[in-house]
């Protein structure tokens, strides 16, 4: 058995290369997934400890880590619930969006779900749909926010009012946010290259993201309204997904030990990484291990900030 994570879906540049991208990563995750094991784990910032909750003979994806003890993961297009004391996954009920991806996440307020589904009913010209919608937490029919396709959901505003979003529009992905009522969105990057995962801090005023904007992926952040944009991150890897924790103090992230330009594909090495915010101080939090999307796409913070959960995986 050779151990592996997970992939991604996402590149800027020119539209057509975007669209074979797409289609190569696609076709290459379909056949990775066929003989995946997932492992979801819990990971104490503090000690080091790893604690596997399941062991799935199926592709598990990105934990939300619910304050009532349960993880929402998604697989094969579903969601599914999966309570840390009795690790049993139950199907989340999520209307007709049966074509999520593995970006979604609770709303601070805890009253609602955030979903990216793939809509191949959606009249856009474009070969991958993804839109962001809402739904209650404890399932229902969502209600489509977002126009455009496709976008990726990444981050609520702490009053649970916005959402923030990677979106490709003429071949660039950008980061952008929009109120839950829908709307207009509005754009905070202009860089050429992905910018990507925008995630809110715990009180309202950085948004944090991984950018490719100096030709290699590193984490930055800026203000919520997009100005003042701030590299944290001058390191060889190509990091992704900066997720604050609860408390403020703290950024985990996955890192990627070689330089995988925009993308970031599965069954790759990579770490996880702890920043503390008021230090910068950068500590390796797991030994490295072949991962990727899926690993740690969304906020997966405990509520108390001590600990992470995450998805590891093994193919034949």
């Amino acid at each position: 058995m050779k151990t592996t994570f997970t992939a991604v879906i996402r590149q800027p540049l020119k539209v057509c290369l975007f669209l074979l991208f797409l289609f190569f990563s696609l076709k290459g995750m379909t056949q990775a997934k066929k003989d995946t094991t997932s492992f979801v784990h819990t990971l104490d910032i503090q000690t080091g400890k790893i604690d596997t909750i399941l062991t799935f003979k199926k592709h598990l994806e990105a934990p939300n880590w619910h304050p009532d003890n349960y993880l929402i993961l998604n697989s094969q297009g579903r969601l599914f619930t999966l309570p840390l004391n009795t690790a049993q996954l139950q199907e989340l009920n999520t209307g007709t969006a049966i074509r999520c991806n593995n970006d979604h996440g609770l709303s601070p307020d805890k009253k609602w779900l955030a979903i990216s589904h793939n809509d191949k009913k959606d009249p856009l010209p474009k070969s991958y749909k993804s839109a962001i919608y809402i739904l209650p937490v404890t399932g229902g029919e969502p209600r489509k926010i977002t126009r455009e396709v496709p976008s990726f959901w990444h981050g609520w505003s702490p009053d649970s009012q916005t959402l923030a979003y990677c979106g490709e529009r003429n071949g660039n992905f950008d980061i952008y946010t929009i109120s839950t009522e829908g709307g207009a969105e509005k754009r905070l990057t202009t860089s050429e290259g992905l910018d990507d995962g925008p995630d809110y801090s715990a009180d309202g005023k950085y948004i944090y993201f991984n950018s490719y904007r100096t030709g290699h992926m590193q984490i930055w952040r800026m203000l919520a309204d997009g100005s003042k944009p701030e590299q944290l991150t001058f390191d060889k890897n190509s990091n992704w997904f900066p997720h604050p924790s609860p408390d403020n103090n703290w950024i985990v992230y996955i890192a990627y030990t070689s330089d995988e330009k925009q993308s970031h594909l599965f069954g790759k090495q990579v770490k996880l990484r702890l920043m503390n915010l008021k230090t910068k101080a950068l500590t390796d939090i797991t030994p490295v291990f072949y991962g990727g999307q899926g690993t740690i796409n969304v906020p997966s913070w405990s509520p108390d900030s001590q600990k992470v959960a995450f998805v590891s995986y093994s193919v034949k």
